[in-house]
């Protein structure tokens, strides 16, 4: 039976349900898992498995188990696994241990690492609080090294077969290397090629196989193999086909393994060996951009001498529109107090569409999402409630504008912060510049990535073309046109106007625009569709003045 500390599980578990507001029964269910998972659940655990099998939501359950790695309840892993054969090829329990290079000596190759590519955040319960016997790794026989640590089994050829249940059927042995010592293994290999892997160290070896010409078939062939710790080295440049007897002598200081597999021609005969699809799982990626990492794992930092490679972020930059003017009407003091309100704001969506903040700039800001659609959204959703804000404030209204960009960058550390580096980062920022008032500037490889187009069909976008460091780039121009939204900007622009922050503004005509929905209607098309400066309300007077003027770029 599990052995279990009742008193510090109990102790954790209220801190954990302390932490936030959960789903009905989200802390029952994890409790569960901790208590009656199989060792394999619980040692390197899914958040997005436990989500799908619970009923919870994904975000839900990545923050639940971030929480319970903060309170100690389970210790969070950096895993790389291999494309190719799933084999977990190291684990680390800090971010900054991660490597850009990464080697498999069970499919001899090597290749860089990348944060969103291949790099699983796992979660394995505190050895304080259920001892497992996969944390002594020492202790482990050599089946459950290999099947229960070493191989993620979720790794699917195509076709949907589990590269585990293939590679079972072509073990042809596996035992521990005691150093100072020669242990024999007996196998009938058949054609193909005969690897062997050390699965803790990468050391490997491929031999080809020959037919067997001896004279005396059936007599065993004997292979002798020498393992010093750090690779392996064959007397023999083949291996005969038949029953053979390897001798494998570690001449190092530690224990070592071995696993061999005896490859059949038509996997040798494969010019390249095909990509595994693993079931959904936490990416190194993914959590960098996850606001409840960045806040409860600060300490968390990227080697600064290398840096980590992403395949892709979607970063989002947005800045305030008439700031300078803003910090002059109210002063310092009120205006800086705005804008962080404003901070808390954008903050809270972006965590609440899976994204973060990276960095403020001033008054700018640089969010992170693993998804493009994300970014999207959550951009869309930054101007509603901006809208609303400004609605519901008797000060100055505050206007976005913003900008995001989706492809490769670098992870890095910079002034104690996890942020990115290159020119994903420098495309997003330039993009934002060209957006105005109440506009969301999106690049073209951003407007085309899954779910982003089908997203904004309701919006109004608008298409032209700049060009971007000699990249030219096609950029989008959007915004929001719900009712709701129309009615809050139609305010925002009016309470600009009111305060003559733009010269030329005179007492707005929208300040009645809430009296019937008619009128309101009417007002936010004046003020933000009309084309020309053209008010149908007044039959040719320039709506609100300056503050047209100011909208005019942004909401033709």
């Amino acid at each position: 039976m599990t052995s279990i500390d009742e008193r510090l599980l109990e102790s954790k578990m209220i801190q954990i349900e302390q932490a936030r507001a959960w789903s009905p029964r989200v802390i029952s269910k994890f409790e569960t898992l901790i208590r009656s998972g199989d060792e394999v659940s619980i040692f390197r655990a899914n958040p997005l498995a436990f989500a799908r099998d619970r009923g919870v939501a994904e975000p839900e359950a990545i923050d639940l188990f971030l929480h319970a790695a903060r309170a100690g309840l389970v210790d969070l892993h950096w895993d790389i696994l291999c494309p190719h054969s799933g084999l977990v090829l190291e684990s680390f329990g800090k971010l900054r241990a991660l490597r850009s290079h990464f080697v498999c000596g069970l499919c001899d190759i090597d290749g860089q690492t990348d944060l969103d590519n291949f790099i699983q955040a796992s979660f394995s319960v505190s050895p304080q609080i259920r001892r497992l016997a996969l944390h002594d790794v020492d202790s482990l026989s050599i089946e459950d090294l290999h099947w229960k640590l070493k191989f993620a089994d979720s790794g699917r050829l195509p076709g949907g077969t589990r590269f585990v249940d293939v590679l079972r059927t072509l073990v042809c042995g596996m035992t521990y290397l005691p150093p100072g010592v020669t242990t024999t293994l007996q196998a009938d290999i058949k054609p193909g090629a005969l690897s062997g892997v050390n699965v803790q160290t990468q050391a490997g070896f491929t031999l080809p196989v020959a037919h067997s010409s001896g004279p005396a078939p059936g007599t065993p062939g004997i292979i002798r193999i020498t393992y010093d710790g750090q690779r392996f080295t064959s007397a023999m440049s083949t291996v005969p086909s038949g029953p053979n007897v390897f001798e494998i002598s570690n001449t190092g200081a530690k224990r070592g393994s071995v696993l061999l597999i005896n490859w059949p021609p038509e996997i040798v005969a494969m010019p390249e060996k095909p990509t595994l699809e693993f079931d959904p799982y936490v990416s190194g990626g993914m959590l960098l951009t996850r606001q409840t990492f960045r806040k409860l794992f600060r300490s968390e930092r990227v080697d600064e001498e290398e840096g980590l490679g992403v395949r892709q972020v979607t970063l989002l930059f947005t800045d305030l529109k008439g700031s300078t003017a803003l910090y002059e009407h109210l002063g310092d003091l009120s205006a800086y107090a705005l804008v962080r309100e404003h901070f808390a704001l954008l903050d809270a969506v972006a965590q609440q569409h899976a994204g973060a903040i990276v960095k403020t700039i001033g008054d700018a800001v640089m969010a992170a999402f693993s998804r493009p659609v994300d970014a999207v959204a959550a951009a869309l959703e930054m101007l509603q409630r901006i809208g609303h804000f400004n609605f519901e404030r008797d000060q100055p209204a505050i206007f976005l504008k913003m900008g995001a960009h989706c492809g490769p960058s670098i992870a890095v550390t910079l002034n104690e912060n996890l942020d990115y580096f290159g020119q994903t980062v420098n495309i997003a920022a330039r993009v934002q510049s060209f957006a105005d008032a109440g506009e969301i500037c999106l690049t073209e490889a951003l407007y085309t990535a899954p779910g982003v187009r089908e997203l904004l069909t309701r919006q109004n976008v608008q298409e032209f073309d700049v060009a971007l460091r000699a990249a030219h780039e096609f950029i989008g121009s959007l915004v929001d046109r719900s009712q709701s939204a129309r009615a809050a900007l139609s305010q925002t622009i009016c309470q600009w106007a009111s305060y003559q922050f733009w010269p030329g503004s005179i007492p707005c005509l929208g300040k009645d625009f809430r009296l019937n929905e008619e009128r309101q209607s009417n007002r936010a098309a004046c003020a933000i569709f009309s084309p020309a400066g053209f008010c149908r309300e007044t039959g040719g007077a320039e709506c609100a003045g300056g503050c047209f003027t100011m909208a005019r770029r942004s909401f033709t």
